[in-house]
């Protein structure tokens, strides 16, 4: 089966029923064992046409498969280089089986069908992983898609002298993107760093210690305009964003959007004052940071903050296990309407 996303509005899906093929030469056939579902997936559904998510795992014209990071286990290859039974983690739609035409690398292999070519490696790249299940297995499903792309965006902004700026507004605080990217800013500290959330999820978001500062959406006028600031939107709330610019005026030197967690509140660019909200493409700064650093230094540096963030966030997430196509769907509702606690983690088994 895949679960599958109306192109033209998100809230509609359906689950199709697709049969298991057989490998053809150089192929794998791969069994979805779990994976994670988080307001991440609800950013890649929204940009799947921009940013060609939907191009991954093409299906009927007018719908997507969408791309969720999961777990899979080879259950049946035509390639000599890949064996049944290994497990690997990477990107899958969210099905109970994937096929990949792969080519095997040093630390698993790379989907080489025509229509990934186009796609960044990060996103066709499958490794290899232990058969046996880890304790943080929940947690690296959950947080290291997420944590990628706070980790380049925290080096990014940093790499660029944080345009002048000492300090930091992230909206949708409470979402684990956001979360990623506070835990990056404190580990680097010299920055003050200030939450938007809702009212409901100040608590929360406290709990979190992350943050400098915690502000609901009412106190933006209430926020210190006179400081350089960046501002780091993780909503997609265009009503948020413009109220941010508004507000700090000629105090605001850059304006970063990357998620989209509010992405049914409205709102308008046009008019907006300041700097032209510029989407953070997290493969772009892969490249250059492997290109200065070298590859394995760079995945080795992620990999070491990925471990210490994994190891703080048993302190504020709660992982939830659900099974069943039906339970995908209400927890692909849930963070659509954006109805999920803030605390949860979502894993998925089908």
């Amino acid at each position: 089966m895949h679960f599958e996303i109306d192109r033209s509005n998100i809230k509609n899906h359906r689950t199709v029923t697709t049969s298991i093929p057989q490998p053809q030469e150089g192929e794998v056939v791969l069994a979805l064992q779990e994976f994670a579902l988080t307001s991440n997936n609800v950013s890649y559904a929204l940009g799947g046409d921009f940013l060609d998510y939907w191009g991954f795992f093409p299906t009927e014209d007018g719908w997507g498969r969408l791309p969720v990071m999961g777990f899979g286990i080879v259950t049946a290859s035509a390639n000599a280089d890949i064996a049944v039974g290994t497990r690997y983690f990477g990107f899958f739609p969210a099905a109970d089986h994937h096929v990949v035409l792969a080519s095997a690398t040093t630390g698993g292999f790379i989907d080489i069908g025509a229509h990934r070519e186009k796609h960044a490696m990060a996103y066709r790249s499958f490794d290899r992983v232990s058969d046996t299940a880890s304790e943080n297995d929940h947690a690296y499903l959950l947080l290291r898609g997420l944590f990628v792309t706070s980790y380049l965006a925290e080096d990014f902004l940093f790499d660029n002298g944080m345009y002048g700026a000492g300090q930091i507004v992230v909206s949708s605080a409470s979402s684990k993107t956001a979360i990623a990217f506070a835990h990056r800013v404190r580990a680097r500290g010299n920055t003050h760093c200030i939450a938007l959330t809702s009212a409901a999820n100040v608590d929360f978001v406290k709990k979190v210690n992350l943050y400098d500062e915690v502000a609901t959406y009412d106190d933006i006028a209430s926020l210190a305009d006179w400081a350089p600031t960046v501002y780091v939107d993780m909503a997609g709330n265009l009503t948020v964003t413009a109220q941010v610019h508004e507000h700090f005026g000629e105090s605001l030197m850059y304006s970063c959007a990357i998620g989209a967690t509010h992405w049914d509140q409205g709102g308008s660019k046009k008019g907006l004052v300041g700097p032209v909200p510029q989407f953070f493409f997290a493969p772009s700064q892969i490249a250059k940071r492997g290109k200065e650093w070298g590859r394995d230094v760079l995945n080795e540096r992620m990999d070491t903050a990925l471990e210490t963030f994994i190891t703080d966030s048993r302190r504020w997430m709660k992982i939830e296990e659900s099974r069943g196509a039906d339970a995908l769907a209400s927890v692909y509702d849930q963070l659509v309407s954006g109805a999920s606690s803030a605390e949860a983690g979502h894993i998925i088994s089908l």
